[in-house]
């Protein structure tokens, strides 16, 4: 599967009766039906981990993008209209700002190692605790309930799995517990965020920014309000598309079936 297709409903596994694997590009598996899978005896694999540093490296460069306006820079210095540069023109400051990683996974590590390099200060909230040497290596506080991270930080990243809990995680609610400082930055699924609270809380500069690698849908319709908005940053979730990692993905998912076929260990698989 390459950009969730084909689309595997009932119909498709009926008429396929000797399948027994699928193997599915990316991270995510929200756009899978695990039972209907396991009910047909098919096994799954996906390639979770090669994904993860070009990943960071995309939550890293929203984050940078967004605060320093370099959407909206650049289309200054090339706009025919321009006559001089403004002296009031500014940006935000990353070094030394309190960023927020929602979601402390694969991704959500090492954006912090890279972040550690700027000299934030680095607050998480996850399922589960990292282990103290984990914390200590990166210099990150954990966050028990999301809404002391809301309320700190500068920097909101999301780097969550879409799941049934965390669908709209960030609500009209969460939004308005950030600073009208902050900027938000989802490098996770669209579904993470109410896009219309988020619509809502940009036009009212509930908070400033907002830097998305994902919506909902994708694209959005060319109509959406969150296109007309300069105070957000969209990019066509390409957080694993470099040419390295996406020949890496293809070559787990042939491991993945090549073992699928002969009965060997899947690597990847999803249990």
């Amino acid at each position: 599967m390459w950009y969730h297709k084909p689309v595997i409903k009932e119909e498709l596994l009926q008429s396929l009766p000797n399948l027994k694997i699928v193997a599915s590009s990316g991270v995510g598996i929200d756009h899978l039906d695990l039972n209907l899978l396991s009910s047909y005896g098919v096994k799954l694999s996906n390639t979770p981990f090669v994904v993860s540093t070009d990943t960071a490296d995309l939550g890293m460069a929203l984050m940078l993008a967004s605060s320093r306006r370099l959407v909206e820079g650049h289309q200054m210095a090339v706009s025919p209209d321009t006559e001089y540069f403004p002296a009031n023109w500014l940006g935000a400051e990353v070094s030394g700002a309190t960023l927020g990683i929602v979601g402390m996974g694969t991704v959500g590590y090492k954006v912090a190692e890279r972040a550690k390099a700027f000299e934030m200060k680095i607050l998480y909230h996850n399922r589960n605790q990292r282990n103290k040497e984990e914390e200590s290596a990166v210099g990150a506080i954990y966050c028990k309930k999301i809404d002391d991270l809301l309320q700190q930080s500068d920097f909101v990243l999301l780097s969550v799995v879409l799941t049934p809990q965390t669908q709209k995680l960030i609500g009209k609610r969460e939004l308005a517990l950030m600073k009208p400082t902050a900027t938000l930055i989802n490098i996770s699924r669209g579904l993470v965020v109410d896009q219309e609270a988020l619509v809502e809380a940009l036009q009212n500069k509930v908070i400033k920014a907002a830097a998305l690698d994902v919506t909902y849908p994708e694209p959005l319709p060319r109509d959406h309000p969150l296109l007309k908005l300069k105070n957000v940053i969209i990019t066509p979730h390409i957080g694993s598309a470099t040419e390295k990692t996406r020949r890496l993905m293809m070559e787990n998912m042939m491991e993945s079936i090549q073992a699928g076929l002969t009965g060997l260990p899947i690597p990847n698989e999803v249990l």
